[in-house]
């Protein structure tokens, strides 16, 4: 039976504070579970371990939990300490798989740099397209569409500290703008600030932030004069909360929608979602090739659930490709 994705969300984010403790942890002994769908052999046993992105967590805990449950055996704790900080972790071996909302730094002394130095071989699968959405209190009557350029005056680098909605645009209130956003380690604010405001890392001093998605939706949900961001998933979640804004990247007003998040209308914050196994592991570890074999072949039906755009097939085909080629079957 398929549970709601209201209880499975809530009940993820309770389990992700415990698991953060587990992270470190490698492949142990278990009780003995079911063998995984297409598996053959001894149950699988054992632990594998993920962190990263808050923006594709819900999709992972998802598969987590729907992997642990075929495979009582394996446990798989699922924490999201923000894709920079849990590239961190996994380039220095200390977790099995990486929740990603953009790219790995390949010159990056924490990610890609050290990934190297340390031997780590992983491969990059897409596993969803989301939509970084921008949100206010459904209170606010006045903003529906924000332009690129009045996000940039908005979270820039250059943005006043006591930053007025009037100061956004002409006839909004002479009220303060209160900011959240996700934090510096966040894929989410890397991707944001280098589309908006042109540069990664770039952006404004006076904001509240957290790499917790929850924060920021509680943030913005209880101040009338608030504006966040994050991933599409947590609007659709919280949108009885929250009013989504469109947002003008050059060509007119687009709101977020799973149509226009695929067709890539929805610019420029349209964005493919990651997960980074490390291969060296996987291929000495059935339990572990076993979830990710599990992840690919579960995302299409996963991600629609939790809020997020499915990949198209072709893609989907691609990847399974390039993930048993870098692990030999």
């Amino acid at each position: 039976m398929r549970i709601s994705n209201s209880w499975r969300l809530a009940m993820l984010a309770i389990v992700a504070a415990f698991a953060s403790g587990a992270c470190s942890s490698t492949a142990g002994s278990a009780a003995p579970g079911n063998a995984a769908p297409g598996s053959q052999g001894a149950a699988l046993a054992g632990t594998v371990t993920i962190d990263g992105s808050s923006t594709v967590f819900p999709i992972t805990a998802a598969v987590a939990e729907d992997f642990q449950i075929a495979n009582a055996g394996v446990q798989v704790p699922v924490a999201l300490s923000g894709t920079g900080g849990g590239f961190k972790k996994f380039c220095v071996g200390e977790t099995d798989i990486n929740d990603a909302s953009r790219p790995i730094k390949a010159d990056d002394e924490g990610e890609g740099l050290a990934c190297t130095t340390n031997s780590i071989e992983f491969v990059e699968l897409q596993i969803a397209i989301d939509g970084l959405t921008v949100v206010v209190n459904p209170e606010n009557a006045f903003a529906t569409c924000l332009t690129k350029e009045e996000l940039a005056k908005i979270y820039g680098p250059d943005s006043a500290q006591d930053l007025k909605w009037s100061d956004v645009r002409a006839g909004f209130p002479d009220q303060p703008v209160n900011r959240f956003m996700p934090g510096a380690d966040s894929g989410t604010f890397d991707y944001f600030t280098e589309v908006i405001n042109g540069e990664v890392d770039a952006a404004t001093q006076f904001a509240t932030q957290s790499e917790d998605d929850n924060v920021l939706v509680t943030g913005v949900e209880g101040d009338v004069n608030a504006i966040g961001f994050f991933g599409y998933a947590y609007f659709v979640e919280n949108q009885d909360k929250l009013k989504a804004l469109e947002v003008d990247g050059g060509s007119g007003c687009v709101a977020p929608t799973e149509a226009s998040i695929n067709d890539n209308s929805y610019a420029p914050l349209s964005r493919p979602l990651f997960i980074y196994p490390d291969v060296g592991k996987a291929k000495s570890r059935r339990e572990l090739k076993a979830f990710v074999d599990y992840y690919l072949d579960n995302t299409t039906t996963l991600s629609a659930e939790v809020g997020y755009v499915a990949v198209p097939a072709e893609l989907l085909d691609a990847e399974r490709a390039e993930w048993a080629a870098a692990v030999g079957g």
